[in-house]
């Protein structure tokens, strides 16, 4: 969704925009894969072999209503074969974005089966800062193009966070992350402790064969031939990504300029802008608990209004102070470094590693 929401607007603006898309269609998490890694069940190693984390029973726990872009709403089709229901399965959420592409004709922007292999600025030849990308696609033939700007559309759900809980290495049951869940013919075991975020760890485990007795989602692009801090550039490319909100092998992350530390992508200026690196590479798509594809969709507008130099951003010294601010904000509140992406209103209680519980309002 994010990288959907990033390509649609940025078109809007004028700007030139090729998608990198690792995957054979569009659609993310919610293109569903019948595969799993039969050889990590808890898929603890990094990175999966497995995009997807959707199970084919799975159904949308937010009403469709909550679930559509601003100007084109998640209603229901008539045509065969469509889900009406209010709550509908992943297929129809599937099929919602590729209408959604085929309406404001995205496709011929995106190239399939193309991974990301390396994001790396370009030696300066001018005041105007570029990057290079290198992919990879099918054939293996590798192809390295130079952009202005490179949006990172990140996802969620793709890369586990598997819990140390004492005792697991012992537990003589079957252990599995929600990830590696398909359907109820394939579980095959009755005893096994459970690992997944939030609702879906709560009910994958009952769609199972029999309840179980014990159940312990970057792309490019190139400006129109200026050359300016916000000439129009850039585009999504959703590629790797991640549980763990997001985890850019990239050389940015080297360099120190934008660091992955225990799910804190940062620094981010508003979770997408990093100060030093701004607004030539931008991230849609980090934070969690948000409305999709709304959230992703403001933030792709404001990109892009950047980018064509409609909008401007605060100096460096002041984005990065404004970063410091939320993460003190965060420690203050005894929130955990791994949530602070989280941007709900929500009121969560967090578990501390001694079995204390802090409560916040995010």
């Amino acid at each position: 969704m994010a990288g959907l929401a990033a390509v649609r607007e940025l078109r809007r603006e004028g700007h030139d925009v090729t998608v990198l898309e690792q995957s054979g269609d569009v659609g993310g998490q919610w293109l569903y894969d019948p595969r799993r890694d039969l050889a990590d069940p808890l898929s603890a190693e990094e990175p999966v072999k497995v995009h997807s984390s959707i199970y084919a029973s799975l159904r949308l726990i937010s009403a469709r209503e909550n679930m559509g872009f601003t100007d084109f709403h998640f209603a229901p089709k008539d045509d065969h074969g469509r889900d009406q229901r209010r709550f509908p399965g992943h297929r129809e959420v599937y099929l919602y974005l590729k209408d959604f592409c085929d309406t404001f004709g995205l496709m011929e922007f995106v190239r399939l089966n193309t991974r990301v292999l390396r994001v790396a600025m370009q030696q300066p030849t001018s005041r105007c800062r570029q990057w290079a990308v290198r992919s990879v696609n099918l054939a293996k033939v590798e192809t390295k193009e130079v952009f202005d700007a490179v949006v990172v559309a990140n996802g969620h759900y793709s890369q586990p966070r598997v819990p140390s809980i004492q005792g697991m290495e012992a537990w003589s049951g079957r252990q599995m992350h929600s990830h590696s869940y398909r359907t109820r013919s394939r579980s095959g075991a009755r005893w096994w402790w459970w690992s997944g975020q939030g609702r879906a760890a709560r009910t994958s485990p009952w769609r199972s064969a029999r309840w179980p007795r014990s159940c312990t989602w970057g792309a490019c692009a190139r400006t129109s031939g200026r050359c300016s801090a916000t000439a129009p550039a850039s585009s999504p490319t959703p590629s790797s990504t991640a549980r763990d909100t997001t985890t850019p092998s990239r050389s940015w992350t080297r360099r120190g300029a934008v660091t992955v530390d225990d799910n804190r992508v940062g620094p981010l200026f508003e979770h997408v802008f990093p100060p030093s690196l701004a607004p030539s590479l931008s991230f849609i798509g980090i934070p969690i608990k948000v409305f999709a594809p709304w959230f992703f969709e403001a933030q792709a507008k404001w990109v892009a209004l950047v980018l064509s130099g409609r909008r401007a951003l605060p100096p460096e010294e002041e984005m990065l102070r404004s970063v410091e601010e939320w993460y003190r904000s965060r420690e203050i509140a005894g929130v955990p470094k791994k949530y602070t992406h989280d941007v709900s209103l929500f009121h969560i209680t967090v578990l501390l590693p001694d079995n204390r519980t802090t409560e916040s309002i995010n």
